[in-house]
């Protein structure tokens, strides 16, 4: 039985195709679709709203950026090409240059997501997971933050981005088109088995890959800030210079780092926290491939846990899947991409 796809327009549904890519990824913007229709006279146009269903699961909500019609001798072919409707703050500049000193990320999500269309501005979700040793993230997003100016040119998805990884938090969207603020799923039961053994038996795994990398990662990280003072008069008097550290054991040698942070005085601690973090995601990635879109009738879905047994890699623990590309290839049929990463980490 092969996997169903459908892209559905309105009250349309396409569900033939010669070929498709569908990505989701928690750290990239706008999650990608591309489809090469089989009914080439199929009216399609750029910039409607569309949804992507897999297996009569929805997995995207976005927009068509790209319609592409190409004649050859040969026949006609039909391309389609679209984001989840995270493009549309990817793609939309800020138009107020107004100072948003002292607004909280709630605030300032509220004012930016106003005039975006599609974005249901009452369901963003707002993680109320424990961030920091002191607070919550719930208190930390009613925190007000001390971002100045908006300039021209900054886009809604890079201000309300900045604001998030300040409180140590992602972005991203579900596949219905909810906006989260948040981190990733790190505890509960595993959704998910990947095995690899050298037997062979009970495999799912197509083949597998594993990537370590120190380039982007640091012994110890040092984040420096400023709050305002009480007692001052000056506005120059009045900035208190603070900073937070984080060191990464992991490294076996001297590698330090060092970034400005001017938001407030919460910031330094989450962001270096965030940074070390950051470092150890993207210094250690696994990535597999396996048939089909499914398992045991779910989806392969990002943001969930994976027991993966990898006998020839080594592995053998819970990791986190926060990337998957279904694909239909000529010669394997549809299959599956995962990126996988270590628990715990954003």
């Amino acid at each position: 039985m092969s996997d169903k796809i459908s892209l559905r327009i309105g009250d349309k549904a396409i569900e033939h195709f010669l070929s498709y890519s569908i990505d989701t990824d928690l750290y990239t913007p706008a999650d990608a679709f591309r489809m090469e229709l089989s009914a080439p006279e199929t009216q399609v146009e750029a910039g409607m709203r569309c949804e992507v269903w897999v297996n009569d699961q929805r997995e995207l909500t976005g927009i068509i950026d790209r319609v592409t019609r190409r004649v050859t001798e040969h026949g006609q072919t039909l391309s389609v090409e679209g984001r989840d409707l995270m493009g549309l703050l990817v793609d939309s500049c800020c138009e107020s240059f107004v100072s948003v000193k002292n607004k909280s990320l709630r605030e300032l999500a509220a004012l930016l997501l106003r005039a975006v269309p599609y974005i249901n501005r009452k369901a963003v979700v707002y993680q109320s997971a424990a961030s920091g040793k002191a607070k919550t993230t719930t208190d930390l997003l009613d925190e007000p933050q001390t971002i100045t100016q908006i300039e021209p040119g900054m886009t809604v998805f890079e201000v309300l981005k900045a604001a998030a990884v300040s409180r140590g938090l992602l972005f991203y969207s579900l596949p219905d088109g909810t906006l989260v603020f948040g981190r990733p799923k790190a505890k509960g039961e595993p959704a998910f088995t990947l095995q690899l053994t050298r037997d062979g038996k009970g495999n799912n795994v197509i083949e597998s890959e594993l990537a370590q990398d120190i380039s982007r990662r640091w012994s110890k990280i040092t984040v420096l800030g400023q709050r305002q003072g009480q007692d001052s008069f000056g506005a120059d008097a009045t900035a208190i210079r603070t900073g937070a550290s984080r060191t990464d054991s992991e490294i076996s040698f001297y590698k330090p780092f060092v970034q400005c942070s001017n938001n407030d005085g919460v910031s330094p601690a989450l962001m270096a926290r965030l940074l070390m973090e950051k470092g150890r995601k993207e210094g250690w990635q696994y990535g597999v491939t396996v048939a089909r879109h499914s398992s045991n009738g779910k989806n392969w879905t990002v943001n969930e846990l994976a027991r993966v047994t990898d006998e020839v890699q080594g592995l053998d623990g819970v990791y986190l899947i926060y990337g998957r590309t279904f694909e239909l290839d000529k010669n394997l049929g549809p299959t599956t991409r995962l990126k996988l990463g270590r628990v715990g980490l954003i």
